[in-house]
């Protein structure tokens, strides 16, 4: 009972030193608080605009009782492994929450529950081609982050999937500059034919 009550303590303690400051660092979360599946990993290749995921998450039971009466709101973030950040500054992990561009896109938004907790998320067409995972927030009261889980190791190489961007032309597209070409040509051959009659006037 001892141990617990001052696990607790000691959680309300940094969610308001976290607050106070207003600089969270990864670093000093719970890391294994949630536990986050995400159903399409083992390096599948899904494609953006098209595919989708669907993520689950539920608070870690191993913890005490209660260790979770902080958590109020969660956000479900799109994060960058670390193969997709490499040589690129702006997708670049940082300790301190407010500058990391790892997890840059948000796929969901809620109150907490402790469990039953799932979303399907079709991948938005600007989601560039990448290697991701998949990271949940849990925040307090005060809207500052106090805990997490993540569907990957702390090295981030387990459990990854892969997303290919929308390349090329679509066929809409094609059609129309199939169009547009038809018609470029019908008016220069239209415009010639004038400038032959105007000729002809002329004389």
């Amino acid at each position: 009972m001892e141990v617990t009550t001052r696990f607790l303590v000691v959680t309300l303690l940094l969610s308001f030193a976290a607050t106070s400051y207003g600089s969270v660092t990864l670093s000093s979360l719970n890391g294994t608080a949630l536990i986050v599946r995400v159903t399409e990993t083992n390096n599948q290749v899904l494609k953006a605009g098209k595919d989708s995921i669907t993520v689950a998450w539920e608070f870690n039971q191993s913890y005490p009782a209660g260790t979770d009466s902080v958590y109020k709101t969660v956000k479900v973030k799109l994060c960058f492994a670390p193969i997709s950040q490499k040589d690129r500054k702006w997708r670049e992990t940082l300790d301190l929450l407010k500058k990391d561009k790892t997890c840059s896109k948000k796929i969901d938004a809620r109150p907490y529950s402790a469990s039953n907790n799932k979303v399907t998320w079709t991948i938005e067409k600007d989601v560039p081609t990448g290697t991701y995972f998949v990271r949940v927030y849990a925040f307090n009261e005060h809207s500052a982050e106090v805990a997490y889980g993540q569907n990957t190791n702390t090295e981030k190489n387990t459990n990854l999937f892969k997303v290919q961007a929308i390349t090329g032309r679509s066929v809409s597209l094609d059609i129309a500059s199939v169009c547009f070409s038809a018609f470029s040509i019908v008016s220069l051959a239209g415009f010639f034919y004038m400038e032959k009659r105007k000729g002809k006037s002329s004389k």
